[in-house]
């Protein structure tokens, strides 16, 4: 008699995992079989993203937090379905980019509103901090994979992030989550300076090696 061919997982964890991805694997399956376009998914996700940033800017934090939960499903279905449905373009990958970009930063223009209008002057530079940070991780990535190979060194991207929005908002922890926000998220900038420009100086001193031979 052979052993179970498909361990089921044992720990609460372990079942959540499996349980989350049977409700992606059917919300995947179903998506494809209406040949709904992964770009529409993406910009659904965004759509919701902007009723987040309305909660925000209310100070409603819990149900905002909730709804970044809900279009996060949208975030992480709109790949897979492309991949169902052969859909996987150059130009798809361009687009999700940059509407995530635009679902992060509506977000934290939503606390920027809701700070000034209680007049916490202070936590609007914060979250004005959070966003440049948020901004200059991609792009300092983007800048520097146009010069060296790769460069995805640092602690925060936008996953985390998320996560910690998220965290925040459900917990009535924004305040905390904020400062992490933005140490860490222009920390990580720091680190891709450094580490492009390391790359690239160990790029030139091997040129200046070779010319010299």
């Amino acid at each position: 008699m052979q052993n179970n061919l498909t361990q089921q997982p044992t720990s609460i964890s372990g079942r959540i995992g499996a349980g989350g991805k049977r409700i992606v694997d059917s919300l995947v399956m179903g998506l494809s079989s209406l040949r709904i376009h992964p770009n529409v998914l993406t910009l659904i996700g965004m759509v919701i993203n902007i009723f987040a940033m309305v909660l925000f800017a209310k100070g409603i934090f819990l149900w905002a937090g909730l709804v970044i939960v809900f279009a996060g499903i949208f975030d992480i279905v709109d790949g897979e379905v492309a991949r169902r449905t052969k859909r996987v373009t150059k130009f798809g990958a361009f687009f999700d980019s940059v509407i995530d970009r635009y679902s992060d930063l509506l977000l934290l223009l939503g606390l920027i509103i809701w700070y000034a209008k209680i007049d916490r002057i202070f936590y609007v530079g914060l979250t004005g901090l959070v966003l440049i940070g948020s901004v200059l991780t991609s792009y300092t990535r983007a800048r520097a994979e146009s010069l060296i190979p790769a460069c995805k060194v640092g602690f925060l991207e936008r996953p985390e992030r998320i996560v910690l929005m998220i965290i925040g908002s459900l917990f009535d922890k924004m305040a905390p989550v904020l400062w992490v926000m933005a140490i860490l998220s222009n920390w990580t900038v720091a680190q891709r300076i450094w580490y492009t420009w390391r790359e690239l100086s160990a790029d030139e001193r091997l040129r200046k090696r070779a010319a010299a031979l």
